[in-house]
């Protein structure tokens, strides 16, 4: 019996118990029914006892197995039909907990029965539901730590072969002027070289702790008004595209209020406009102007091809493979654009234009 299912064994149940009524019921009514007396008032006020023992005997006997057959066929019926209401809805209850262990997005328990079976489908529906956007967002989760694992151990990757090449070359100076060998014998001639490589080295580890920092960069977005703030970030690149020989446009309205965090915002363009003034065109011309509920910075150059654009997000990788460190860049500054403005949830676009010839940032702001 326990390992019947719900159904059968409710079924059983409850036909026992209604046969067990039944029989008791017939049983009483015929032991009871021939000790019954029937007593008469005749009109002329005289009264006769009168024993039907063996005709009540012989009426209950007549009647006895037509009694007990429907009676036992009723019950088997209200047994069964009992028996369905009760273990249907928990059966489907029970196949749905089924699916739901497999994580079925599309199974859900039958919540048309009323009582508390159907107030217990639709507890079990909503708590599958709670799961299931529970299960998604660590799995968004898991695929978000994942990435940036994995961003982590290419920018190490980066990181150390940038920093490989001046180590080796202020190492091989320093030995050279140890060993005496032609040429490095005059020290004082050479300190200048090593204090290069020095500072060179200085730069880029504070490139790689800002690197570092960038994961903590996305802090709570706030009301903030763009104008004042791009043009404090334009006020220096203008004055490096004018000595650049550069033509420096900024276009913007009186105010446009947006929602961002202040900080990482400002680190991002930031890095964007001085790539654009960095890699502009000797001549050229840089412009920078909100429209259409996004940020726009353009720069006159040679355009870069669509498919190798994405390369440049990577870390330390410059546009033109012939620029030197001291002339292109340290190769970070799409990257730290890249991680901040994903942190903060905004939608970007880099890419090439054909009129005039160049490239285009477009940041969305709504």
């Amino acid at each position: 019996m326990r390992r019947m299912k719900l159904f059968p064994r409710l079924f059983l149940y409850t036909l026992a118990l209604l046969t067990l009524v039944v029989l008791a019921a017939h049983g009483l009514l015929h032991l009871l029914a021939p000790r019954m007396q029937l007593s008469l008032t005749l009109p002329e006020d005289l009264v006769v006892s009168v024993h039907p023992s063996r005709l009540v005997a012989q009426a209950v006997a007549r009647a006895l197995p037509w009694s007990l057959g429907c009676s036992l066929i009723l019950s088997a019926l209200g047994s069964f039909l009992l028996s369905r209401a009760i273990a249907g809805p928990v059966e489907q209850i029970s196949a749905a907990a089924r699916r739901m262990g497999e994580l079925d997005p599309e199974a859900a328990c039958p919540a048309g029965a009323g009582g508390e079976i159907g107030e217990l489908a639709r507890d079990v529906n909503r708590l599958y539901a709670g799961l299931l956007s529970t299960i998604r967002q660590l799995e968004g989760e898991k695929e978000a730590l994942g990435r940036l694992e994995r961003a982590k151990v290419d920018f190490l990757r980066a990181a150390s072969h940038e920093l490989k090449t001046p180590v080796t070359a202020l190492r091989a100076t320093l030995e050279n002027m140890a060993l005496g060998v032609e040429g490095y014998r005059d020290w004082e001639a050479r300190l200048p070289d090593c204090l290069d490589q020095v500072d060179r080295l200085s730069g880029m580890i504070h490139d790689l702790l800002e690197a570092s920092r960038l994961e903590l960069a996305a802090g709570p977005a706030a009301p903030i008004d763009l104008v004042p703030l791009v043009e404090e970030l334009c006020q220096p690149c203008r004055l490096i595209a004018r000595a650049r020989g550069l033509d420096f446009s900024l276009r913007l309205p009186e105010g446009y209020p947006a929602l961002a965090a202040p900080g990482p915002f400002r680190r991002a363009v930031s890095s964007i406009l001085s790539n654009a003034v960095t890699y502009a065109q000797a001549g050229g011309l840089v412009s920078v102007y909100l429209e259409d509920g996004a940020l726009v910075v353009e720069n006159q150059c040679d355009p870069i091809p669509a498919g190798e654009v994405r390369r440049l997000f990577q870390p330390f990788c410059r546009p033109d493979l012939s620029r030197s460190r001291e002339s292109g860049g340290n190769g970070l500054g799409l990257y730290f654009a890249d991680s901040l403005l994903t942190a903060m949830g905004l939608r970007y676009a880099f890419g090439p234009m054909e009129e005039p010839p160049g490239m285009r940032f477009t940041i969305w702001l709504e």
